[in-house]
């Protein structure tokens, strides 16, 4: 897979049940599908100019309550939930008539029905993994151990070496290896240094589930609590290599391309020779985005005994297959995971093999999703709508007062040879290879392990294929990838309410044209617009244009990290910046495609409201959503996108529409002096 997308449109976990987002009955959530902006949420009694998401959102943020298998609530959510049920009936339906052997339905349907199969995954116990933990009991030397993890990493069960194939991004035609820094069990490299409460609590949750991992496969407790230090002492020296988040987005920081026999040489306790033979990756150089972490691989290979590192594989393997595993093994897998969300109780069954599935037949069941639920004539209207919002781009491009003419022309050039792939692919992924049996859900995930690791294998050295998707048809996302120029919008993100056939302008331009208006700005963000349209690390700006361009960089980290949750947590601007830069353009761009339409010239009111203020209720509303207070926190330290509250808030107060839209005057919480008011594209 592409390690080099970045960015989507959601926000952190998608999960909630489709009645509890909104706390309404179908009947009302088929009225507010007529109605479209859904005014009965809108509480009246805060000014929208002192702060327009609560203003649009209000009376169903202080009424919604987070159901407890679910980490949040709201506008994604509710989509997300929705697409659950739908996938859900197709996945029942493939059950019971699955067809002839090896046809779509056949896998699909078997693959559902093996994972529903609790019974028998519960009788056989950890059995399916013994094999694997006989095989790292085995390695007797440091070759046999980086064997181990050669074999494994082909099946799925990825430990120390972070393998990849992408575009070259200094040569984006072709498909190269690619090897990033992994080998931490904790979500973040922070977390082993940090030592507040919070994460403190998450450490003790992570030693807990390794120790739990171990007893549970016939371990005495006093030698897994042991076990656990050695893994723990290991995975902390790793995580003092690993680069921050904020230092993962620094473009250029993290491609560093290299001969295969010059690592060799500096790494020679990896044993690259025999890692990229036993994977079959025939290479002469690689992208080694994180050189560091490899050095300190190199050197804790000998420096850790070889019986450390068995038990470290042991739980990695223990980790990594819990959730396919028998009941104990999945309890403790969710009992370290709610410590981190706050998901009170799993998810139903059905829902999780719905994800499953999607997670590893995502073309196939995306087939079936698209035959039924995604009809032509949508992809036809959102293909004009992104044509709409690639001239509004243009145009703006065009007016810029800060970019000069050169600039400006290599922008326009890049702006039009964004690829744009809408619904689902132009053609399918292969699953033929992929063995389905209703008795083995253990296998069947691994077969499909294996065949996603062949499919990115077959790539390597070949021309770049713009027409390979990274999201699957039902998935409720959409993705800018810079080493491709290609704007990806799944199927299942274009709907209500984000968008519908049936809606006014301004309801689908805030909703699904912000989305549009998003990812295209994702090309020319901090990140992005360090690629030329061809895909390639290129400086394209002229010097005066740059020192420009990073001023507003700086302004927008800098309002961002003044932004807080629960109080006193602050937003990291840093990290955020790409996604709020895009919020920022999805915003203009939408609104000025919206201004091309009859009712963006128009002064008609619908339920009280002019067609601009409906663009930003509808904007505000797709926004809507509560999570719990330890995903908050997890969110705020890994995701790239800013909280939803501020999604809205951030690039409204600097808009001059809105302020007209809503009459924002001195004084108001929102309001901005004009000189202040942060402009971009």
């Amino acid at each position: 897979m592409n390690n080099n997308i970045l960015a989507s449109i959601a926000i952190g976990s998608i999960a909630c049940g489709l009645s509890a987002c909104n706390g309404t009955s179908n009947t009302e959530k088929d009225t507010a599908r007529i109605n479209f902006i859904e005014t009965k949420f809108i509480d009246s009694s805060i000014k929208p100019s002192d702060d327009f998401y609560r203003y649009v959102n209000g009376k169903w943020l202080d009424t919604a309550k987070i159901p407890p298998d679910k980490t949040a609530i709201g506008g994604f959510n509710q989509l997300h939930d929705d697409t659950q049920l739908k996938l859900k009936d197709l996945l029942e339906n493939a059950e019971k008539n699955s067809g002839k052997t090896g046809s779509i339905a056949q896998k699909v349907g078997d693959f559902y029905a093996s994972g529903m199969d609790t019974a028998t995954i519960d009788k056989r116990g950890y059995d399916p993994v013994k094999p694997i933990l006989a095989k790292a009991d085995a390695i007797k030397d440091l070759p046999s151990l980086l064997h181990y993890v050669a074999e494994e990493d082909k099946n799925g069960d990825r430990s120390i070496i972070g393998f990849g194939v992408g575009p070259d991004q200094k040569n984006s035609s072709i498909n190269i290896a690619g090897l990033g820094q992994t080998g931490i069990g904790l979500p973040d490299r922070d977390y082993y240094f940090k030592n507040d409460p919070a994460t403190v609590a998450i450490q003790n949750a992570y030693k807990k589930y390794l120790s739990t991992l171990f007893t549970l496969s016939g371990i005495d407790s006093a030698t897994a609590a042991k076990n656990t230090d050695i893994i723990y002492n290991i995975e902390k020296q790793i995580a003092s290599s690993h680069k921050t988040r904020v230092q993962m987005r620094d473009v250029s920081g993290n491609y560093n391309k290299v001969s295969v026999e010059s690592i060799i040489k500096k790494q020679p306790n990896i044993g690259w020779a025999a890692y990229f033979n036993a994977i079959d990756a025939k290479v002469d150089s690689v992208d080694m985005g994180q050189p560091a972490y490899y050095d300190k691989l190199n050197q804790l290979l000998v420096s850790v005994p070889l019986n450390d590192w068995k038990i470290y594989l042991k739980a990695n393997v223990l980790s990594n297959y819990a959730g396919l595993l028998s009941k104990p093994f999945r309890d403790a897998a969710f009992d370290y995971g709610k410590i981190l969300s706050g998901q009170k109780v799993q998810k139903q069954r059905w829902e999780q093999m719905a994800g499953s599935v999607n997670g590893h037949l995502g073309e196939a069941l995306g087939q079936l999703y698209i035959e039924k639920y995604f009809p032509p004539e949508a992809k036809k209207r959102i293909d004009e709508l992104v044509s709409n919002l690639t001239k509004a781009f243009s145009n703006r491009i065009q007016k810029l007062d800060w970019m000069s003419d050169s600039t400006k022309a290599i922008a326009q050039d890049k702006l039009k040879a964004i690829v744009r792939n809408i619904g689902y692919p132009s053609k399918w992924r292969d699953y033929s290879k992929v063995n389905v049996d209703k008795a083995t859900y253990f296998e069947n995930v691994v077969s499909a392990n294996k065949n996603d690791f062949d499919f990115q294998l077959s790539h390597l050295g070949k021309p770049v294929d713009k027409t390979l998707w990274y999201m699957t048809p039902p998935t409720i996302n959409a993705y800018y990838d810079p080493t491709m120029n290609v704007i990806v919008f799944p199927a299942g993100i274009l709907q209500y309410p984000f968008f519908d056939k049936d809606a006014d302008d301004a309801v689908n331009y805030g909703g699904i044209g912000m989305v549009i208006g998003h990812e295209m700005t994702h090309g020319f963000d901090d990140q992005g617009s360090q690629y030329d349209k061809d895909g390639n690390i290129h400086n394209w700006w002229t010097k005066d244009d740059k020192e420009k361009f990073d001023a507003k960089v700086n302004q927008i980290q800098s309002l961002y990290s003044t932004f807080t949750m629960l109080d006193s947590l602050h937003v990291n601007g840093q990290l955020t910046t790409g996604e709020n830069m895009a919020d920022f353009g999805g915003v203009a761009i939408a609104y000025d495609a919206f201004k091309m339409t009859k009712q963006g010239n128009d002064t008609t009111k619908i339920d009280g409201f002019t067609p601009d203020q409906r663009f930003f209720i509808s904007l505000a509303q797709i926004w809507r959503g509560k999570q719990t207070d330890e995903r908050t926190r997890q969110l705020i330290n890994l995701d790239p996108h800013s909280p939803a509250q501020w999604r809205v808030l951030g690039p409204l107060m600097n808009f001059d529409p809105f302020y007209k839209a809503f009459n924002v005057q001195p004084g108001d919480k929102m309001y901005r002096e004009e000189k202040d008011r942060i402009r971009i594209w």
